[in-house]
Order: structure tokens, then C-alpha cells, then sequence
């Protein structure tokens, strides 16, 4: 570890998480102080209903280690972590979740890794203390799906105890929810990404934010991801194959529908299928399409203007 005489900064997105911001604090202080380098550790409030941004204000008062931002309202975990990476003023950034399942005792050994010459380091909970059905079996499509469409292969895409350097880490705009592929989008840009195990503790307080329905929420972004990185300067190649796929698709339940009407004459206009089927496809895309067309209309209006995807209500502890 001499040869990390760095400065840290490590970023916590926070939504009532009451019960295990002060212990957690306390542990991460220990942790950090036991490193060489300077550290900042910036805890972010996204929204919180309970009493977060009080114990992360007393917690301010008792570290001058710790900074506190505060947003407008839940903008969620992917602007939360935009704000204190925007922030944060380390060579190496480190983020991990406020709910206290993250050890931080796991960071030395993160920098360690990324002092083997990665770019990123991603953590990997082997032994998870998580409802099975709800929130592994979930993960685990998650992160085939992910590893399929981007080529990265990982076993825990959404392990929010990360090290990044911090040209890397900053140089990816992030949006909607796509903190969980931060690591291909680092890859994608060339960043050597390895991925360690790391501890997973019991949540002690509070309940997760995330359920059995967040694959869907996977798909969606990994089609964004896909169009934006592989197809963004080229659309036609996007949307030419989806339309050669359909139309082969529709020459097919024509034929079907010509045979149909020759073996035993049933009629062809008045075949529901043929509605059915011409509707749903001509909706799917229009869908997609709007879709795709709304994310570029959104970055474009946040990139232009330089927006945040996010409003600070309050900070303590920047200048």
C-alpha cells in the first residue's frame, strides 16, 4: 500500500438509510485513515423521508472528512452518484451504498487491484445476503444480459462498491439509470476493468429499493446503451436490421396467410392475425423508435446546456 499515496474520494448515494449511516461513517473513517493519502468522503441525500441528512450533518460536524449534499427531491441512485462524482476532487474515486452491506474494509484491497494497472475495479458479492427470488435470481439475469450485449463479462454488474480512476469515471455522462453499466461504458471507452470478490454484510435497517422488476429496467437501458455506443453515428444499420427482421417476419405471415386461403379458402382480409400482427409491429417500433428518439432529445438538452440531471438543495463541508 505505499505506493498509493493518493487522494480518495468516496461517494455514497443516501435514501433513508437512518439506521446504518453513523456505524457505517465510523468504520469508513478507520478504514481510510488507515490508507496514505488525503480522503474526502461525500454522502449524498437522494430525497430521504426519515432522518438522513440529519445524521449526515452530525456526522459532518464530528469529520471534517465528510461533506453532505442534499438534493431537491429522489432524482435516484444514478444522479445521486453524478452529483458527488461531479464533487469529488480525488486522483481515485470509491463508491459504495450507504445501506451498510458494502464492508468497507474491501477498499484497501480494490486499490490494490487498481494499482496492477486497471482503470476500474469492480466488486464482486460471491455470497450474497439477499432475498433469492427477488433480488439474486434478478441479478444474476441481469448480469448474463449485460455481459451479452456489451462483452464485458462481469458476475456482479450491480455491486455498487467500485474504485475508479477519476479521468474515467468522470468522463462518462450518466443518465436515467445507468449506474449499473458504468463498467461497460468504461470499457467501452477503453478503461482495463477487473472485478474482485468482496464481503456482503446483512442490511441491519431499513429495505431495499430494488425488486424482481428492475430486469425490465436492464433491458430498456442495455437497448439504450446498445443504440448509443454501437449505432449512434450509424442509426440506419439500427433500425435497417430491426426492419429486415420484420418484414421477413410479415413476408412470412403473408405466405401463411396466402396458403391458408388456397388449402382451405380462408379469407384473408378478414383474417384477425393479419390485423393483430400488422398493428403490433407497426406500435413496437413506432414505440422504440420514440423512445430512442426521447434519449437523444434529453442528452442533447442536458449536454448543450451543460444541465445536471440533478438539483442541490443544501452542501456542507465545499467551499
Amino acid at each position: 500500500m505505499d505506493k498509493l499515496n493518493k487522494k480518495f474520494s468516496v461517494v455514497i448515494p443516501v435514501y433513508n438509510e437512518e439506521g446504518s449511516l453513523a456505524g457505517l461513517f465510523d468504520e469508513l473513517i478507520g478504514v481510510m485513515r488507515g490508507l496514505k493519502g488525503d480522503f474526502e468522503i461525500i454522502a449524498i441525500d437522494d430525497g430521504s423521508t426519515d432522518r438522513s441528512w440529519e445524521i449526515i450533518k452530525g456526522c459532518c460536524s464530528r469529520y471534517p472528512e465528510i461533506k453532505g449534499l442534499k438534493l431537491g427531491r429522489n432524482f435516484g441512485q444514478t444522479s445521486a452518484l453524478s452529483a458527488g462524482i461531479s464533487f469529488a476532487q480525488g486522483e481515485l474515486i470509491i463508491t459504495m451504498d450507504g445501506d451498510g452491506q458494502n464492508d468497507p474494509s474491501d477498499i484497501p484491497r480494490l486499490l490494490e487491484k487498481l494499482d496492477e494497472g486497471y482503470d476500474l475495479v469492480n466488486g464482486w458479492r460471491k455470497s450474497r445476503k439477499d432475498n433469492y427470488f427477488t433480488r439474486i435470481v434478478p441479478s444474476r439475469i441481469a448480469n448474463w444480459l449485460i455481459g451479452l450485449f456489451t462483452g464485458l463479462r462481469l458476475k456482479d454488474f450491480g455491486c455498487s462498491l467500485k474504485v475508479y480512476r477519476a479521468e474515467v469515471i468522470k468522463g462518462i455522462h450518466l443518465y436515467g439509470e445507468m449506474h449499473r453499466m458504468i463498467p461497460a461504458l468504461g470499457f467501452w471507452g477503453g478503461a482495463r476493468v477487473a472485478e474482485i470478490e468482496v464481503k456482503h454484510r446483512e442490511r441491519k435497517s431499513g429495505k431495499s429499493k430494488y425488486g424482481l422488476f428492475r430486469i425490465f429496467n436492464v433491458i430498456f437501458d442495455l437497448v439504450t446503451l446498445k443504440f448509443f455506443v454501437g449505432y449512434f453515428r450509424r442509426p440506419l444499420h439500427f433500425f435497417g436490421i430491426a426492419g429486415v427482421i420484420l418484414s421477413f417476419l410479415g413476408a412470412l405471415s403473408y405466405v401463411a396467410l396466402i396458403l391458408m386461403k388456397l388449402i382451405q379458402n380462408i379469407d384473408m382480409t378478414g383474417n384477425p392475425f393479419l390485423i393483430l400482427g400488422t398493428l403490433f409491429l407497426i406500435l413496437g417500433m413506432q414505440s422504440i423508435a420514440l423512445g430512442l428518439l426521447g434519449e437523444i432529445g434529453i442528452r442533447t438538452y442536458y449536454e448543450t446546456q451543460s444541465k445536471p440531471t440533478y438539483i442541490i438543495r443544501e452542501k456542507i463541508g465545499f467551499e
